[in-house]
């Protein structure tokens, strides 16, 4: 029978054990080993069987546990130890507290996902496990973050597979009650919500809840309330469903919604007001229109406003292909936006104008959410040095006249939360060297350029942890493919085989991620004997672990799903190469620390950073990728190998593709598996033990969380701190003026005439030319511009590259024609082609870039023709 109505009964504690409620709705446990082993002793066998999720564990934990526990004097003990660990975390200064500089009361951080623990399944893959990391990293770092995203009441779908291999999803109805989050309520204990306005005199209406990430506090927004009707409150069912409409509306609510859910919060808590706000990808953009109306309602013009907000804004794009940006039509925003409907003060043109395409290439009716976040934003930042460089040329169409490199997006390469993701036998043997402190410190603080002590560690220590993490991996292995198979059909009877599956003396490596089609799930598979020469070699085999999700509507990722499925479907090999089907944090958080290499072959450059692989090498496990993302920046032969590409534009994909597993199957015949199975005198592969502990402790501590979250602070959040408050109204009307004032005379901005000391077209290193131009500047003055030379060496068609730039000085005053002149001196520091040229960029105290308005002015075709500008 189905029940008619379902209730969340919750357990009532007895006094002493009132500690035990909050340390389970705080998820620091995620993360902190003594809560989750004090929760394990509570009950052992319903602490396995909830998944290791505080919440379900103490809802299930019979009244006459609860009241032996309340008169045990050891584990009271142990509660008031691990609670006033707790309290102390969550008060006491850390290192953001002990920073001279004049720092954010607090940001605000809107993500569309966050992964945080698979207790709270809101996430579908990087970007939320990122997320996730980043408010972690955050609280253990002090940071005064505000988490803002969507509480979805399906989550990510969860993956099993058919007979045949084929990818099947299922949604479960997630009860927030059951969930480790608390309702946000009014003084008079009424759940506080926010609204936002639809066409047709609709309302969409959400309640705000609360989960306590250690320090940070994340707000998840939930449209499933009686107020709104069927359709709206489906708004928030699932994380990346439904049509565009769906979408439109979800991402209105997570920016708009978002920002008073904040607001609220801020009112109920007394938290300070965030003075940053920070976009994860697109899909919160809107954020900057909510915050634009705040101060419209205040009195300010909507160009002032957008000064306003462009200050204290941080924008982070995480795709390095335009595919991977959401998308609306036109009539689609403009229906939502305006009179009758939500920001009705807004003139909806200046909504669309904020996002349209409106550059050579774009879509002129399509409506782009990361172009409305760029716009929005005076910061904003890639995730890897090399995706820094392909998202200055993904979006240079919005500063035209500049070269790509001087597109003002930077980069903070993502990081990974040690304390998360690093297993506990390899903290332990860490802890052993340093101490459990410092230990702790090292790995969420960070701060140290290598981690020395791991050279103290004895070659035998560092090899009998590997083998201990490879064998619990196969454990874990056969258990996940038993169920799997059950799940798929299979008798008991047929599923003796299990118990041979993989060997944890075999070299294993991993392989774990979404599935779009360029990180290339079946490169593996291009030759299959080969790939089975490897997997079954006599002396060197190796073994091979994959796992990962198709979204529900890739038919192209599920066909590569299913192929892979059944080629370790085959007898021949399915003790060496399994796919695991639900991948998910629990499976990674076993994965990484087992396997001894990971393996990564997406298309070059399409990898925005690829965090995995970071969380790997943090457990000892060697890298074989593809020289993308964060490998390309970080790769040394010490942390592992990297796989040959063949990117060069004319190269047809499939000879492109046979060419890289090629490469992948020479390196793992010749270079790795070697490597792993020789032995030293001592009888151990001593030199991969010592690639094991270089990548320990040298790029250990490049890969953390809490060194991205410290570059966020030094290098983003403070500098736009500083630039909110320079923007008071009165300054923000005056920057809205000036720019008015300067794109409308740039057009009469010109370089009129170059002249310099040089007489011949060829020079001499270290000599100094003098130059002299004349510029008209129109209506503006010397004080709303800067002229530069810009000069370097130039290629066969006189573009120069690694360019010096050298600001001109203005002399005397404007000649009668209203002309400026402008001399200074360039030195000639380069041999070989040299060329230089004069251009002419707005110039302001408050502009973070010269860049910034996208306007420059240089000389004429027909100056450029007349010489000078070049020196070979």
């Amino acid at each position: 029978m189905k029940a008619i109505r379902r209730f969340t009964v919750r357990p009532v504690l007895p006094e002493p054990l009132r500690p035990l409620s909050d340390l389970a709705r705080n998820l620091r446990w995620s993360w902190h080993a003594e809560t989750r082993d004090l929760f394990q002793s509570v009950d052992p066998g319903r602490w396995s069987a909830s998944g290791g999720d505080p919440v379900r564990l103490l809802g299930s934990v019979p009244p006459a546990r609860l009241a032996e526990l309340a008169g045990d004097r050891r584990f009271l003990r142990r509660l008031a130890a691990v609670a006033g660990d707790l309290h102390d975390y969550t008060t006491g200064d850390r290192w953001y507290q002990a920073q001279t500089e004049a720092l954010p009361a607090a940001v605000a951080y809107f993500s569309p996902e966050f992964g945080i623990t698979a207790a709270l399944p809101q996430y579908s893959g990087g970007l939320g496990i990122l997320a996730g990391d980043h408010l972690k990293a955050a609280s253990d770092l002090g940071v005064p973050l505000i988490g803002v995203g969507l509480l979805y009441r399906h989550g990510y779908f969860r993956q099993t597979l058919s007979r045949d291999g084929w990818q099947q999803e299922h949604y479960p109805v997630l009860d927030p009650n059951e969930l480790p989050v608390a309702q946000l309520e009014e003084p008079d204990g009424t759940p506080a919500q926010v609204a936002l306005a639809l066409p047709g005199g609709r309302q969409l209406h959400a309640r705000i809840w609360l989960a306590q990430v250690g320090r940070v506090p994340l707000l998840l927004l939930d449209s499933d309330v009686e107020e709104n009707d069927l359709g709206e409150r489906g708004v928030t069912d699932r994380l990346y469903g439904g049509g565009s409409e769906h979408r439109l509306l979800q991402e209105m609510l997570l920016g708009i919604g978002g920002v008073r859910a904040v607001r609220t919060y801020c009112r109920l808590t007394g938290h300070p007001e965030p003075e940053v706000f920070h976009t994860n990808e697109g899909h919160a953009g809107f954020l900057g229109l909510e915050r634009i109306a705040e101060l419209c309602d205040a009195g300010l013009d909507f160009d002032s406003a957008l000064e306003a907000v462009r200050a204290g804004t941080v924008f982070t794009t995480h795709t390095p292909v335009p595919a991977g940006i959401d998308r609306f039509d036109r009539e689609l925003v403009a229906r939502h936006f305006g009179p009758g409907a939500e920001l009705p003060r807004i003139d909806v043109d200046r909504v669309l104008r904020l996002g349209m395409e409106t550059y050579p290439g774009g879509e002129p009716n399509l409506f782009n959410m990361a172009v409305m976040g760029l716009r929005l934003a005076q910061r904003a930042n890639g995730v890897s040095l090399l995706h820094g460089n392909v998202s200055r040329e993904m979006f240079s169409g919005l500063w035209p006249g500049f070269d790509a490199d001087e597109v003002p997006i930077t980069s903070v390469t993502n990081g990974v939360h040690a304390p998360t993701w690093v297993a506990p036998e390899v903290f332990r043997l860490g802890a052993r060297q340093i101490g459990v402190q410092r230990a702790e410190d090292a790995m969420s603080v960070g701060g140290s350029e290598r981690w020395d002590s791991v050279a103290d560690i004895p070659d035998q220590d560092i090899w009998d942890l590997r083998r201990v993490l490879r064998e619990q991996l196969v454990e874990e292995v056969r258990e996940r493919l038993r169920a799997s198979w059950r799940q798929r059909g299979a008798g008991t009877a047929e599923l003796g085989w299990i118990d041979g599956v993989l060997d944890p003396d075999v070299l294993t490596i991993g392989f774990a991620r979404r599935v779009p089609s360029y990180k290339r799930l079946t490169l593996m598979l291009r030759d299959r004997d080969r790939l089975m020469d490897l997997l079954l070699h006599p002396e060197r085999p190796i073994q091979i672990v994959v796992a990962g999700k198709a979204h529900p509507a890739d038919d192209g990722g599920k066909r590569l799903v299913q192929e892979l499925v059944r080629f370790t479907d085959d007898p021949r090999v399915r003790h060496r190469i399994v796919f695991l089907p639900d991948y998910g944090m629990a499976m990674a958080q076993k994965l990484y620390p087992g396997c001894d290499i990971w393996l990564n072959n997406p298309l070059r450059p399409l990898e925005a950073c690829g965090t995995s692989g970071m969380k790997a090498a943090l457990n000892g496990c060697l890298n074989l990728s593809v020289l993308d993302g964060w490998w390309d920046e970080w790769f040394q032969p010490d942390f592992g190998w990297a796989i040959p590409t063949a990117d060069g534009a004319g190269t047809d994909p499939d000879h492109r593709d046979d060419i890289e597993a090629a490469a992948l199957y020479d390196l793992l015949e010749q270079r790795v598996t070697p490597r792993f199975y020789e032995r030293g005198r001592s009888g151990l592969p001593d030199r991969w033990i010592e690639m094991v502990r270089h990548t320990l402790g040298s790029l250990g501590p490049k890969v953390l969380a809490g060194r991205m979250v410290r570059e966020y602070v030094e290098r983003l959040y403070t500098p736009a701190a500083v630039a909110h408050r320079a923007l008071g109204p009165d300054t923000a009307r005056d920057l809205a003026e000036w720019k008015a004032r300067v794109r409308a005379a740039w057009p009469g901005v010109t370089v009129d005439h170059v002249e310099t000391s040089a007489s011949e077209a060829l020079a001499e290193l270290g000599m100094t030319l003098g130059l002299r131009v004349r510029v008209g500047l129109g209506e503006l003055g010397p004080e709303d511009v800067e002229v530069q030379v810009v000069s370097g060496r130039v290629d066969e068609q006189d573009r120069i590259g690694d360019a010096t730039v050298v600001p001109l000085k203005a002399v005397g005053s404007a000649e009668q024609d209203g002309r400026w002149v402008y001399e200074g001196s360039l030195s000639l520091d380069r041999t070989g082609p040299f060329g230089y040229t004069v251009r002419i960029l707005p110039a302001h105290r408050l502009l973070a870039s010269s860049a910034e308005l996208g306007l420059v002015a240089g000389p004429s075709e027909d100056l450029v023709a007349a010489g000078g500008l070049l020196m070979r």
